[in-house]
């Protein structure tokens, strides 16, 4: 499991025009799902998401949780993050789970990150053609690799 985590001052997502998720300040996190992806990843990467010390405390130094202060989270599902650029100039998806194996992971996420998180989620819409808006604020932008854990 792929995560870009982008500390956001808003953010939002259009499905055919209509907003279907936005957040003020928090996180913006954009899930790529493995094909070999299970609950352990699911688990690791959420409790990354809540506790990762991202925010500014009161002399500017990053080190409060998007749940410490109070944040919003948005996760938007892109398979477009396992991308194997190796060979050729069109991307490979080959990696990136196909929706079958892809759905009920992504609903697991939302349902263990909501439970972490102690209070709802934003999301986009799985599948759709989706726009996303967002004021990266930092700008902060962090990859994580629940295969790679460095």
């Amino acid at each position: 499991m792929r995560v870009v985590i982008q500390r956001v001052s808003e953010a939002s997502v259009k499905v055919d025009g209509a907003i279907v998720g936005a957040i003020q300040a928090g996180l913006l996190v954009l899930l790529g799902i493995h094909n070999e992806d299970t609950l352990e990843d699911i688990q690791w990467i959420s409790n990354k998401l809540v506790q990762m010390r991202i925010f500014d405390d009161a002399e500017g130094v990053m080190n409060h949780s998007v749940q410490e202060m109070g944040g919003s989270i948005l996760l938007i599902s892109q398979f477009t993050l396992y991308a194997a650029t190796k060979k050729g100039n069109r991307p490979s998806y080959i990696a990136a789970a196909k929706p079958e194996i892809a759905i009920p992971i992504y609903e697991q996420m939302i349902l263990q990150l909501t439970k972490d998180f102690g209070k709802p989620i934003a999301t986009g819409q799985f599948g759709a053609d989706m726009k996303v808006a967002l004021i990266n604020d930092g700008p902060v932008t962090i990859l994580i690799d629940s295969k790679n854990k460095e």
